[in-house]
């Protein structure tokens, strides 16, 4: 029998709203993460100014909470504004107050192999199945340098901020950690503070858990200093279901004197339990429609009618990197195009593409692999009146924001994704009742595969099938399933998010 942690999940938000708020009052809440909420650069004085930086939704969703409590978060200072400044509350928005901001500061050396070899791409890699295992990644006494010299340290940083922070406050602290970056620092934690001190570790996990086997590449060392670090923590949030069932697998098969509870989502090692939730992410649903109303996004949406107007449309925004799979995504099209003739000088495909971590080979060569995808596209149907792929690379969100209100299609169809949030965004402002094709290997399927179209990712005849089936949906259908996936999104929006993990917290009672 498939074990399950659905009846495990967070309570109804209404019941236990007044609950974390009290425990909120009741303690101090330090949020821990690479990135911080701000970035300091030089105004024209020369004064130090913070800027918001790309913290995203988990800044708007902390941003309502600071009215309740003095929250502090601490990242890693990414300049030599963020190494300046001294610490202090930093306004995060304009309704939200302020929140107060200490930064970690590495050298440099330390900082890269932290960030730069392990971080990314090997834990990235991993995580997004992504590795070629015959060929890469070459652990080697240089990857073992900067795990020791940059990973390992950066993560004891990590942990001396955190507990010091702990530390200069008798309150009670609750202390939420962010994403791979950090594996480590919740051990380094728990080894330095007191057993009678009084703290709760949660630790959120952003990007896919993939199976016991997955890690079983990664040397025992590396592998169990993980774990290690993950047990750590009293509440672990991960995307989705089967992301958290991943992680009690591989505690099961690699860390030796771990007890495993699958129906209780729970693991027990070294006289520590750690429960184990899914917490699926969204996004900052008023947010976003503040910014489709904006005059910037009715004059990229003018535009892009101008160009695109009365054809169906496809359309794809994704960050450039293999895991998007966006060459498949063309060759679907490609498919789609040869055998539904009906399509040709009609639909057009426009691809947004925005440029990641393009100082990783890897992703340099995928942007020279997606672009001749596009290209043999082009040549094979295209002429002189129709191009019918067309790709802009660039990052630029109220184009973005534009596009995902004209698309009739939204193809997202990535192999590996922690949530796409682009899935979430697209069917929040559309005006056109557009259809999604939705990857099964994306966190977002857990929610939404009741209104979208879900694919397998490699299979480029079933995602060229799932296009022309969306091409010819009948209105109403089309209708119904928009409506239901805004009723799905607005249910469950980034603040909802962070409420379940408050709530879970007390309902566990740590």
């Amino acid at each position: 029998m498939q074990p399950s942690l659905d009846s495990f999940n967070s309570p109804n938000s209404e019941e236990y709203c007044s609950s974390w708020e009290e425990m909120l009052q009741n303690r101090q809440l330090i949020i821990a993460s690479n990135h911080g909420p701000v970035t300091f650069h030089k105004d024209e004085n020369g004064e130090n100014q913070p800027q918001r930086s790309g913290g995203g939704g988990l800044v708007t969703a902390l941003s309502g909470i600071t009215q309740h409590v003095d929250a502090c978060w601490i990242a890693s200072a990414l300049s030599e504004e963020d190494k300046a400044w001294q610490g202090g509350l930093v306004p995060i928005g304009e309704e939200s107050g302020s929140i107060r901001v200490k930064f970690v500061i590495s050298d440099d050396a330390a900082y890269d192999g932290y960030y730069k070899v392990i971080a990314n791409p090997l834990l990235w890699f991993l995580q997004h199945s992504m590795w070629d295992i015959f060929r890469s990644p070459t652990i080697d006494r240089s990857t073992w340098q900067n795990w020791q010299n940059g990973y390992v340290a950066v993560n004891r940083l990590f942990a001396e901020a955190v507990t010091k922070q702990i530390l200069v406050d008798q309150r009670p602290a609750l202390v939420m950690i962010q994403d791979y970056h950090l594996y480590l620092a919740p051990y380094f934690i728990r080894r330095v503070l007191h057993p009678r001190a009084k703290y709760t570790l949660m630790h959120f996990i952003h990007i896919p858990w993939p199976g016991a086997e997955d890690w079983g590449f990664l040397p025992p060392r590396m592998r169990q200093g993980i774990l290690e670090g993950l047990c750590a923590v009293d509440l672990l949030g991960f995307q989705t279901r089967e992301d958290g069932l991943n992680f009690i697998r591989t505690c099961e098969s690699h860390l030796p004197h771990a007890h495993v509870n699958f129906k209780q989502g729970r693991v027990w090692y070294r006289n520590h339990a750690t429960f184990v939730r899914d917490f699926p992410i969204s996004i900052d649903v008023k947010s976003l429609r503040r910014l489709a109303e904006t005059e910037e996004v009715a004059e990229y949406h003018k535009s892009l009618l101008e160009q695109y107007g009365g054809n169906p449309l496809i359309v794809r925004i994704d960050r450039i990197e293999p895991s998007k799979n966006i060459v498949l995504g063309f060759q679907a099209f490609d498919e789609l195009l040869e055998l539904h003739p009906e399509h040709r000088g009609k639909v057009q495909f426009l691809a947004l593409m925005v440029p990641s971590r393009m100082e990783v080979e890897e992703y340099q060569n995928y942007l020279n692999e997606l672009m001749g995808a596009a290209g043999q596209v082009n040549a094979k149907y295209g002429d002189s009146a129709w191009e019918p792929i067309r790709v802009v690379v660039g990052e630029n969100y109220p184009r973005a924001v534009a596009a995902l209100q004209l698309y009739d299609v939204l193809l997202v169809n990535s192999i590996a994704d922690g949530m796409n949030l682009v899935a979430k965004e697209g069917p929040v402002v559309n005006q056109q009742h557009g259809v999604l094709v939705l990857s099964e290997r994306t966190g977002a399927r857990q929610q939404l595969e009741s209104g979208a179209l879900v694919i397998p990712p490699l299979d480029i005849s079933a995602t060229a099938n799932a296009l022309h089936q969306a091409l010819i949906m009948p209105t109403d259908e089309r209708k119904e399933k928009a409506e239901r996936l805004r009723n799905l999104i607005e249910g469950e929006d980034i603040v909802d998010w962070l409420c379940k993990q408050l709530e879970t917290i007390v309902k566990l009672g740590l």
